[in-house]
């Protein structure tokens, strides 16, 4: 079955807004892991909009499933950040400062050599790495020679074109992973995952390991409660 990975930014989000510390986004996240939450993801950003780095610290010695910590490994705070806190998996994301959500992959055979120095870094403290990659074989091939163990497949192409076109929407992820798959890649994928699309997403997508969601997750969560939300999406999940 592949693994649910709830991403807590949101949670962070609210909270942010008023101050304090409601919600507290500690007991949140241990109240996910015991609604069957297979993972805690959490991408802190320079600013610390949303998931500060003080958070990641906290979460840390409290969690008992897989922790991921997302970022761009640019900034050398978010570096320091993960070698210090040891998470299961730190996922490479290409962002900017300042940007609202991810919106693209790495250009894997571009920034090739900067990739597999900083992966071999993560990897020598014993974290598992994983490449934030559209939907490209190319991109996939190159990221197989920076040493990353796992890609993460960006999948908002597929959510805004699932509606009217879930066949072709589906069908370049289908073949990034068939191909990661052929180069010993572990395959991960997120980004507008939601009820409506996820399950269609799994049956297309052979080797799929985990998903992360976050905003459509904790949305439908203002709806059907926390505890029923995570128990619909592992739903979703299951062969």
């Amino acid at each position: 079955m592949t693994k649910l990975s709830v991403n807590i930014n949101k949670i962070a989000t609210l909270r942010n807004a008023r101050g304090g510390n409601v919600p507290n986004l500690v007991k949140m996240a241990q109240d996910i892991e015991r609604f069957g939450a297979q993972g805690i993801t959490v991408h802190p950003r320079p600013d610390e909009r949303h998931i500060t780095y003080n958070d990641v610290r906290e979460l840390k010695p409290i969690l008992s499933t897989e922790f991921n910590i997302e970022g761009n490994p640019k900034e050398k705070k978010f570096v320091d950040l993960v070698l210090a806190v040891k998470p299961n998996q730190v996922t490479l994301v290409p962002d900017v400062q300042g940007q609202l959500t991810s919106d693209h992959g790495w250009d894997t055979i571009l920034n090739k050599d900067y990739l597999t120095d900083t992966i071999a870094l993560f990897k020598q403290a014993g974290i598992r790495t994983s490449i934030f990659v559209d939907a490209n074989v190319r991109m996939i091939e190159g990221a197989k020679t920076t040493g990353t163990d796992r890609i993460e497949l960006y999948t908002e192409e597929y959510a805004r074109l699932y509606s009217t076109t879930k066949e072709s929407a589906v069908a370049p992820f289908s073949a990034a992973a068939k191909r990661a798959l052929d180069l010993g890649l572990g395959i991960n994928a997120g980004h507008d995952l939601s009820l409506q699309n996820l399950a269609y997403f799994k049956q297309h997508v052979v080797g799929l390991l985990e998903v992360s969601i976050g905003h459509a997750l904790i949305s439908d969560a203002l709806y059907f409660g926390m505890e029923n939300t995570v128990q619909m999406y592992l739903r979703q999940l299951k062969d």
